[in-house]
């Protein structure tokens, strides 16, 4: 069982910066991949970075060079650093991760873009 705990959310202006962490329990962590995705009001949900074990890193290509994530596997934590927001990046942000065919979320947390 994995549960996910997601902070660091809220409202910045256009242009700020947030940085996001996903708190993970269980065991493994450093094993397995953590996933951030978004959903917008209205919207899917829709996938934005990846970290897979070894640290390599995938983007959704609308936030490559904006968006930085990052693992710190002695604390079983994932971040989302998120640079020059804009607007259109209000969202709920979670955290996924998978243990076979199971999928676990976060909660989420809200992002607002707004000035």
């Amino acid at each position: 069982q994995v549960q996910l705990v997601e902070s660091g959310g809220g409202l910045v202006q256009p242009g700020g910066s947030l940085r996001l962490s996903c708190a993970a329990s269980g065991s493994g962590f450093s094993l397995y991949t953590m996933d951030w995705y978004r959903q917008a009001p209205g919207k899917q949900r829709e996938w934005v970075a990846s970290i897979n074990s070894g640290g390599t890193t995938f983007y959704e290509n609308s936030v490559k060079g904006l968006f930085t994530i990052s693992r710190d596997n002695a604390n079983n934590t994932v971040y989302l650093q998120m640079n020059r927001l804009e607007p259109e990046e209000t969202a709920v942000y979670y955290c996924k991760t998978s243990r076979g065919i199971q999928n676990y979320w976060g909660q989420g947390t809200q992002v607002t873009v707004s000035s």
